[in-house]
């Protein structure tokens, strides 16, 4: 535990001193900053870029260190792609087939003068002739063999971002009720002796998330999934992706009302901090410290929209570096530290700064599951109905653990 206090300590006091430098930085215009008026950095602004350059990594790695001593496991969505297997279907080698055509008539007829051309075709023999003009195409010959590689191309659609911010838990109850402590007086005092003792004020309200189902079914017939092996398999991926895709929205934007789960952005009670003219790494920074203050709870992650961050990401100095890097740095999206997962379910403009891994989670009742069934008059039809469902909370503990950034 000492060591995730000092690794926190660390990054905090990082977080502070690269404000600072912002706050000194900042210009009239929001997307640029003047390095020239930093005095907390020496050199040339080019080395002063660097080293915000520098202090950005540092927090990069203490941040990832700080939320894997928090929640017990480090966030990662590694992502698969399927092989591309092709054969060269009986092609002939490319030797025989200039042998062959070496020992033809044709070729040895040409290089001994025969003449060639429309003009000369008199001259020639009638068997010079016909082989002159038989040409065999795929047109009017062997037509080549297509063969459909197992590569599937998805649409082009959102990914899943938001979900891996937070934890994951079980239930095997209908709903999740938990107790929050919604007054506490600390009313502590030194007392002298035989003296009475301060009284605290003390207040719990009992809370409830409910868990709600996100469903949704395909009909497939007994040929497709009979005759293409990759049928069933290529369903059932996209079934649960898009369960997944929709409850990665529900985390965000759910509205409540019944069987709609309480996003995050709807829940009473969560803080807001206004870009105004601030740079918008300021803005998140203000965020995360009321987060911390307001909120008594220490950020783990940021939702920006991919257009926001892309803003964040190309602010440069009055003389057009990049102040967190080269467009040749590679790496995840951080900002302050913390993981940034840049989704287009949050709208653009608005960004949301939480601690995820402490003060909000995802609690099944049932995972995500697939099932085959008949509807009305499928079975004599040769249809099946195959379906994906899954039943889910989203308990969030304190709202003022989270903090929306306006106007970015």
């Amino acid at each position: 535990m000492s060591n995730f206090i000092e690794k926190r300590e660390l990054l905090e006091s990082k977080r502070e001193f690269l404000h600072r430098i912002f706050q000194q930085a900042k210009t009239s215009n929001p997307g640029v900053l003047d390095l020239s008026k930093v005095t907390l950095l020496d050199g040339t602004d080019g080395e002063k870029q660097l080293a915000v350059k520098r202090l950005n990594d540092e927090m990069s790695l203490l941040g990832a260190e700080v939320n894997t001593l928090a929640m017990g496991k480090a966030l990662n969505a590694p992502v698969g792609a399927p092989g591309l297997p092709f054969g060269n279907g009986g092609a002939a080698d490319d030797d025989d087939l200039g042998a062959a055509f070496v020992k033809s008539n044709a070729y040895r007829g040409r290089t001994k003068g025969i003449p060639v051309g429309p003009e000369a075709e008199l001259n020639l023999s009638p068997r010079a002739i016909l082989e002159g003009k038989t040409t065999m195409t795929t047109a009017a010959g062997w037509a080549p063999q297509a063969i459909r590689s197992g590569l599937v191309v998805p649409i082009a659609t959102r990914p899943v971002q938001v979900l891996d911010l937070l934890p994951q838990s079980n239930t095997q109850q209908a709903n999740v009720v938990f107790m929050e402590e919604t007054t506490f007086t600390n009313n502590a005092a030194e007392a002298a002796e035989g003296a009475a003792y301060a009284e605290n004020v003390e207040a719990l309200t009992e809370r409830t998330a409910l868990v709600q189902k996100i469903a949704v079914f395909l009909p497939v017939t007994d040929e497709q999934l009979a005759d293409v092996d990759q049928a069933k398999a290529f369903v059932n991926n996209r079934l649960t992706f898009s369960i997944r895709q929709r409850l990665d929205n529900q985390v965000l934007n759910g509205n409540g009302t019944a069987p709609n789960l309480k996003g995050i952005l709807n829940v009473s009670g969560i803080q807001t901090q206004a870009k105004a003219t601030d740079p918008a790494p300021d803005a998140i920074y203000k965020a995360m410290v009321k987060v911390m203050v307001t909120g008594r709870a220490f950020p783990s992650g940021i939702v920006l929209h991919p257009t926001d961050y892309q803003n964040i990401r190309l602010l440069r100095t009055a003389e057009g570096v990049y102040v967190f890097g080269s467009p040749s740095s590679s790496g995840p999206a951080v900002l302050w530290g913390l993981p940034v997962a840049q989704s287009d379910a949050i709208a653009q403009g608005t960004g949301l700064v939480g601690d995820f891994a402490n003060f909000a989670g995802l609690v099944f009742r049932s995972e995500i599951s697939i099932q085959v069934g008949y509807i009305n008059d499928d079975f004599k039809l040769g249809k099946q109905s195959i379906r994906a469902d899954v039943r889910v909370a989203l308990p969030v503990y304190r709202a003022a653990a989270f903090c929306t950034v306006t106007g970015l």
